[in-house]
């Protein structure tokens, strides 16, 4: 008996901690704009039923992300971190499509979702000064 109360209680403390915290906060906004980014590839790749749900809720957890990095960073140093994570998603919705959708993913993503650019030689200027 003791046996089965510890392997439940492992269980449950393994499923509660392989929840993404930052997919709990609600966005519901950033929701929407990945819905409208998802179908957005959808009419260009072709997106199966299967395929839909997770592309979108990789776009999401993305957005978040990315989201954060606009809060909290400036110059060249916001546009690194979102040039990885840019590659970090791809890599992710590598998973989700097959060779030739992803293939045209990579094609179209930079029209669909442009990555920032710095608008002015201070930008980079103020992360070289520190």
């Amino acid at each position: 008996m003791k046996t089965l109360i510890l392997a439940l209680a492992l269980l449950f403390t393994i499923q509660l901690s392989g929840q993404d915290p930052i997919m709990q906060k609600d966005h519901d906004a950033l929701e929407n704009v990945a819905t409208k980014i998802t179908k957005a590839y959808d009419d260009q790749i072709g997106l199966d039923g299967s395929q839909f749900v997770p592309f979108q809720k990789i776009v999401e957890e993305y957005l978040i992300r990315e989201e954060t990095i606009h809060k909290n960073f400036k110059g060249r140093q916001k546009l690194d971190l979102l040039y990885n994570l840019r590659k970090a998603e791809s890599m992710e919705i590598r998973n989700v499509l097959t060779q030739p959708q992803f293939n045209l993913y990579k094609t179209i993503k930079p029209q669909i979702q442009p990555l920032a650019k710095i608008n002015s030689k201070k930008d980079i200027s103020d992360d070289t000064d520190k």
